[in-house]
């Protein structure tokens, strides 16, 4: 059964002319795709749900549950999550907020190699999506961080990103009168604690769910989803050959494990070494997460550092054979599915293809037309329908 449809967004009153931001009025509504149950918490339906574990119904089976996903949270808490997201408030020169990293209308990613953090600094790696990550276990690129509110930190008050401190986010918050009549509507609270943000933003980045797209209809028994050329290159990616499903395991699309893929950096730039940095461990020097596949043709460019501008040069640099591109005098711990599967240029192509199959934005979320902070919303939808 797929998800029913109900209403999300909430209604945001925009700043008075030269006044104070007036307070936002938050959803009593699950986003789409959950239910509202009588602990007023939202929780997924998905046809995946029915469905065995991963260590019962094989790798790369179309007919495969999900893992654990955080959910249980409130529409309020979710609400609020939404309008922190988007709220240039957060960083430290109220210039970027975490959508402008994150933007909805490139699949929760910014379109760049290397995003860009305040003041216009480069950061050294891409912007992950963020679609489906409260079903993740580990995130960033080198996998250091175990909890979506872990993961929340950093960008805060990384130097190069949002250049926050604690205790100047802290101040701003509840320096804000319409986040301070906000808090006390969710967490019943006269003063804003951090870790109330922290869970904010993590409830609503877990209700970033991305399971209807036309292979998951085609999972469902609707075979006629997918196109002649489509269902080619789904078979080539669960292939012994091509071996792609063995790391990018549907229904999640990743294993949500670190490999060592050999991956070349862009021009210019030193070897990144990934996990290695994190974890202290040798053998996962130039380690980086498995990323998810789902909406992977609106996050261009490619890999941890964008040195592959399309899906077809991602897909070819795998066919090139085991560390071809790894730079001379580094031995790196290739991982054991990176081989030379010696793929045709059709099929190559067929992947594509396939790829195009994942893509679903049908629960993506409202972006406010104003912020509590009464800052300007930093990034814009392509469709002024989705602002809300």
């Amino acid at each position: 059964m797929l998800p029913v449809l109900s209403s999300a967004a909430a209604t945001t009153v925009a700043a008075p002319a030269g006044g104070p931001a007036a307070v936002p009025e938050l959803a009593q509504h699950c986003p789409p795709g959950f239910e509202l149950r009588a602990d007023n918490g939202c929780y997924l339906r998905s046809f995946y749900r029915d469905l065995p574990s991963l260590q019962n119904a094989g790798v790369g089976g179309p007919q495969t549950g999900l893992p654990a996903l955080r959910e249980g949270f409130s529409p309020q808490q979710i609400d609020l999550g939404r309008l922190l997201f988007f709220d240039p408030l957060l960083s430290a020169d109220h210039t970027i907020a975490c959508a402008s990293c994150h933007q909805p209308h490139l699949g929760f990613a910014d379109g760049r190699g290397r995003s860009v953090g305040i003041g216009g600094q480069v950061v050294s790696r891409s912007a992950p999506s963020l679609w489906n990550v409260g079903l993740l276990k580990r995130f960033f690129w080198d996998g250091r961080a175990t909890s979506l509110e872990q993961q929340a930190v950093g960008p805060l008050f990384a130097a190069d990103e949002m250049g926050n401190s604690p205790a100047r986010l802290q101040t701003d918050l509840n320096g804000t009168p319409a986040y301070v009549a906000l808090f006390r509507q969710v967490f019943d609270t006269d003063t804003i604690a951090l870790e109330q943000v922290y869970l904010a933003l993590a409830a609503f980045q877990s209700s970033l769910i991305s399971l209807n797209s036309r292979y998951d209809l085609y999972a469902q028994g609707f075979e006629e989803a997918l196109t002649p050329a489509e269902t080619e290159g789904m078979n080539i990616f669960r292939s012994f050959v091509a071996r792609c499903a063995e790391c990018h395991t549907p229904p999640l699309f990743t294993n949500q494990q670190i490999a060592v893929l050999g991956t070349p950096e862009p021009e210019g730039l030193t070897l990144d070494i990934g996990a290695e940095g994190p974890s202290g461990d040798p053998s996962q020097r130039g380690g980086f997460k498995v990323p998810s596949l789902r909406n992977i043709t609106l996050t261009a460019p490619y890999m941890h550092s964008g040195r592959f501008a399309t899906l077809r040069e991602a897909v070819e640099f795998y066919n090139k054979g085991r560390g071809h591109a790894v730079p001379e005098g580094e031995k790196l711990s290739l991982h054991w599915h990176i081989w030379e599967p010696q793929l045709e240029a059709r099929e190559l192509d067929r992947l594509v293809d396939f790829l195009g199959a994942l893509t679903d934005e049908g629960f993506k979320p409202a972006i406010p037309a104003a912020v509590p902070s009464g800052l300007p919303v930093p990034v814009l939808s392509h469709s002024k329908s989705e602002q809300q």
